[in-house]
């Protein structure tokens, strides 16, 4: 078996992982290896439409066809990007940082490091904010370039639904990363005109000049290998061909997984680290016994509702889908900002009736899923299982977001537009009690996974890995990307994603020998 070798390995290029590979390969003296099961387009000539176009997401064309059980008994697809830049190459670029309290959070669970206060500059340093970069709470010349729609670009469902708040009461809020900030008003979004900056185009794209720096796309991981209690590298095979053939393998001094919060415990499980019960089920040896890999899955759960209009010429396939939000705090809650909701220009497919979808999000969320493996095959999906608001806390509170978002259809400019409601069917009922049992049955992904390796004290049984994202037990591994929040910010995760492989990659290269370089 083939065995090259770098100084460090990096398995993954989506958000967390091309931010780590671009910032460490700045040390010419490290050898570094980037890896992604997915396919690379160097330049953005050759890349295609549905990873340039921003104003829509892609999901299909560079998925990985997963699935999963948001709530018991429903089954549902759930994309994931597998492409150089990840699923920062096909989401819908709202580049959302989260609470401070988010992060205070994380520290006060035993992560040094992961205050507010600590990783702002990090937050500052990836972002290049074309309308607010001289505020000292943001950066302006980082590799994220970051705007707001200003009104005269807004489609006329996103400026009503600016007017509607208005009138139901909602502040304006011109800057939704300001870290006092809420109410309605423009997304911050990582996009020039229909050009999403992905990881591929804002940290890749001015790296691979270096010499020092390997981007190998359409190879898979088979797992990770191991010499006692340390990993040495990792066992890969091209994506397309068949499991067990063609492998070689890839040897590092030290190895970054950050294949996801789906992919990286998926990897941790095949190559024997997880609960003891599990990898005994997978008939997988035991490198080490980590309970909490695949356990603590947290995301956003949401519903929709979906709204047909009177005039059909609003509804453009073509048009930005995403513009505005309104976040705010559920009623008796101590959790700043834990709703929001989004205006979305349409809902369906082209040629359908017209028709346009407000999405209520509960932003914190108190309950916890679990992610688990059938076999140990390279190629077989995660099983995920979400559990969505079996929490009463979060149906409570989802329901409540519910209510206020049905508002938005009764009152000002965007009810104007509004023929009828197609979803829910308010025939059913629409108290409080009855939200709540949509909200048990129906609330879906918002397609933000995270916390399935939480980083943690080794005191806690259920951390994967320490606040340097070293995993507990097993030198020379880190796992750097959504994997390990302890618990999902208040945001879209692609900006904290970005975050944390800004904060590990510049450990990694200025600290070096903490991580046995």
């Amino acid at each position: 078996m083939r065995e090259d070798h770098f100084d460090v390995l990096v398995i993954g290029a989506g958000s967390a992982g091309s931010a780590i590979a671009a910032r460490v390969s700045e040390d010419p003296n490290l050898n570094v290896c980037l890896l992604e099961a997915g396919p690379d387009y160097p330049l953005l000539t050759d890349t295609p439409d549905d990873l340039i176009n921003s104003h829509n997401n892609s999901y299909t064309a560079h998925d990985w066809g997963f699935e999963y059980e948001p709530t018991q008994g429903r089954r549902d697809r759930f994309p994931r990007g597998r492409v150089v830049g990840g699923s920062s190459a096909v989401n819908t670029t709202i580049a959302l940082r989260g609470m401070p309290e988010d992060y205070d959070d994380w520290a006060q669970e035993g992560n040094a490091g992961w205050n507010w206060a600590s990783v702002l500059p990090a937050f500052k340093r990836l972002e290049r904010d074309l309308d607010f970069g001289e505020q000292d709470y943001h950066g302006d010349s980082g590799p994220i370039t970051i705007r707001r729609y200003p009104k005269d670009e807004l489609e006329p469902q996103h400026q009503a639904f600016l007017d509607s708040a208005d009138a139901l009461g909602y502040p304006y809020c011109p800057d939704a990363n300001d870290p006092n900030g809420y109410g309605a008003g423009p997304q911050p979004m990582n996009k020039l005109g229909r050009l999403r900056i992905s990881a591929a185009v804002g940290y890749l794209a001015p790296a691979r000049i270096r010499p020092n720096l390997t981007v190998r796309a359409d190879t898979t991981v088979r797992r990770l290998m191991f010499k006692g209690a340390r990993c040495t590298g990792a066992e890969i095979q091209p994506s397309a061909a068949p499991d067990g053939e063609q492998v070689s393998a890839i040897g590092a001094r030290l190895v970054i997984l950050s294949a996801g919060a789906l992919m990286s415990p998926t990897v941790l499980l095949r190559s024997g680290i997880g609960p003891q019960d599990q990898l005994s089920h997978l008939g997988v040896e035991t490198v080490r016994q980590a309970p909490g890999v695949g356990q603590n899955l947290s995301d956003h759960p949401a519903l929709g509702v979906v709204c047909e209009v009177r005039d059909p010429s609003l509804i453009d396939f073509d048009r930005p889908i995403i513009q505005t939000i309104l976040r705010y705090t559920a009623e008796g809650s101590d959790k700043r900002n834990d709703l929001q909701i989004e205006q979305i220009s349409f809902a369906g497919r082209s040629g359908g009736p017209p028709q346009f979808m407000l999405a209520p999000v509960l932003e914190y969320q108190y309950g916890r899923g679990q992610l688990t493996l059938s076999d140990t095959g390279t190629f077989t999906a995660p099983v995920l299982q979400n559990r969505f608001c079996e929490d009463v806390r979060d149906a409570s509170r989802l329901a409540s977001c519910m209510r206020d978002t049905l508002a938005f259809t009764r009152v000002g400019a965007l009810a104007d537009m509004i023929q009828q409601v197609t979803f829910p069917d308010l025939s059913r009922g629409s108290s409080l009690e009855d939200l709540q049992r949509l909200c048990r049955k129906f609330s879906g992904s918002g397609y933000h996974p995270c916390g399935t390796a939480k980083m943690g004290p080794s005191e806690d049984p259920m951390a994967v890995v320490d606040a340097m994202g070293r995993c507990h037990g097993v030198d020379q591994l880190v796992v750097a990307d959504a994997s390990i929040m302890p618990s999902v910010p208040r945001a879209n995760t692609n900006l904290t994603c970005f975050m944390i492989g800004e904060q590990i990659g510049e450990w990694v290269r200025t600290r070096p020998t903490a991580y046995g370089l």
